[in-house]
């Protein structure tokens, strides 16, 4: 049964629906994937240092095929033509847990196009990565207390480049599925994929929880065939994504647990990534939306949150030390030759071959949403306010503040880059806005995603 919700039941089915900016969205997408593929390669051939060999995307050039291609196929076939139907229509927990499953098998489907060794196996073997530095953790306590210490370049002990460039909290990951006997490059990647495909539940039962049921069901799809897989498979953004997903969605549930639950999970994401301290914004939205317990839920957020921060910084490690040090060590490599002005406009293209080109028609739509919410609310700057975010709901506030935290992020100078797979957290928030995509187009537009993850994963080797 449909949970009763105080927002637009069916966001394709108001007046925007008619509004025919949608074709003019996407060419300017494709205009804009372009220009900045063409500049890139300009700039490659003087030499700029772009570090990113097929621009704006971190990859190289390498037309093929793979025993992933037939499966991938059958997955984007099947989703495309039956998906949106029954999301409309099944039990919301079978539904939930076909969809983690085609999830799961679209994202394996991709990996193994490069092969079971390239493209999933040793994917997170090589020297950049994690697994590098598990062997030599011995003891958890010492880490983190000489962790900071090691972060800056060019010292014999200093870390390998993603352990260096994220807290401490990543790396043990890997030390904790190593001490339970998950350890290598398999467990490793398979760990990312089941942990980061879980978005395509997080998400659906945070958006229901905010009342809105046939959204949070129209989204789904759109997640299960989420080109960003390209990356969730295999790559630690995955897992992260699906960390910070299941933090907020918990945040969104009713239950007396549940929101000091979601503040632990989004404590321990602080610990994965310094960016998600942009994550702060979301969770505010979310915990506005809620339908009750306002309150309580921020305080017991709080508490969970803070409760991880006490316990790692007692630890020895401090998130301000180790974020200024990762800043310095930033500039240390490829950040220091790769120029703000190609980036800076360029990480847009990325993100929009990594979120898929249905983003940018979905994101006006809910803008569109977002205005006449605005102009339809009470007079008086409170009343206006609290009305027209009452009246927007999840599928406007949700999008629209993960694309506040994106372009956040992106003016900052510290995402110069290899963006569609660290910007994988605040993508599946921004696909929310689909649901204001019209019922009789969503069909083309996954069909669009799944034309775009294809195309990425074929042409392009794409490196985590």
């Amino acid at each position: 049964m449909e949970t009763t919700t105080r927002w637009p039941a069916a966001p394709g089915r108001t007046p925007i629906r008619r509004w025919p900016g949608d074709l003019t969205v996407l060419g300017v997408e494709v205009g804009l994937v372009a220009l900045a593929a063409a500049v890139g390669a300009v700039l490659n051939a003087r030499g700029v240092g772009l570090h990113a060999d097929t621009a704006p995307l971190y990859a190289t050039w390498r037309p093929h095929a793979g025993w992933g291609t037939p499966a991938a196929l059958l997955v984007a076939v099947a989703v495309v033509g039956a998906g949106t139907r029954w999301a409309r229509v099944a039990r919301w927990g079978p539904l939930l847990g076909t969809a983690w499953l085609a999830s799961a098998a679209w994202t394996l489907s991709l990996a193994l196009v490069d092969g079971w060794s390239a493209g999933f196996a040793e994917r997170l073997t090589v020297q950049a990565e994690y697994l590098h530095e598990v062997p030599e953790v011995r003891n958890v306590p010492a880490t983190l207390a000489g962790f900071a210490g090691r972060i800056l370049d060019f010292r014999p002990d200093s870390w390998s480049t993603h352990t260096a460039g994220h807290p401490p909290g990543a790396l043990l990951v890997f030390v904790g599925l190593d001490r339970i006997g998950l350890g290598g490059g398999t467990a490793a990647a398979l760990a990312c994929v089941l942990v980061g495909t879980s978005v395509t539940v997080s998400v659906p039962v945070a958006v229901r929880a905010l009342g809105a049921e046939s959204a949070a069901r129209a989204v789904l799809p759109f997640l299960v065939l989420l080109p960003g897989a390209v990356w969730v498979g295999a790559s630690a953004d995955g897992l992260f994504a699906g960390v910070v997903a299941a933090g907020l969605a918990l945040l969104a549930v009713r239950g007396r647990l549940a929101p000091a639950a979601g503040g632990l999970a989004l404590g321990v994401a602080l610990y994965l990534s310094y960016g998600f301290a942009l994550i702060g914004l979301l969770a505010l939205v979310v915990l506005a939306l809620r339908p009750a317990d306002r309150v309580a839920a921020l305080l017991s957020g709080i508490a969970g949150a803070a409760a991880v921060v006490v316990a790692v910084t007692a630890a020895g490690f401090w998130w301000w030390d180790g974020y200024q040090r990762v800043v310095e060590r930033y500039y240390q490599g490829w950040a220091a030759d790769r120029p703000y002005g190609y980036w800076v406009w360029a990480n847009l293209a990325a993100l929009v071959l990594s979120a898929g080109p249905a983003l940018g028609p979905a994101l006006c739509r809910a803008v569109r949403a977002g205005v006449v919410a605005f102009r339809t609310a009470p007079r008086g700057p409170v009343a206006r306010f609290v009305g027209s975010a009452v009246a927007a709901g999840p599928t406007v506030l949700l999008p629209v503040a993960a694309a506040v935290v994106v372009l956040a992020a992106d003016l900052s100078g510290l995402s110069k880059a290899e963006v569609e797979r660290i910007w994988l957290p605040f993508a599946v928030w921004l696909l929310v806005a689909t649901a204001h995509l019209p019922p009789a187009t969503r069909r083309w537009w996954l069909a669009g995603q799944a034309a775009t993850a294809l195309a990425v994963n074929h042409l392009l080797f794409t490196v985590s």
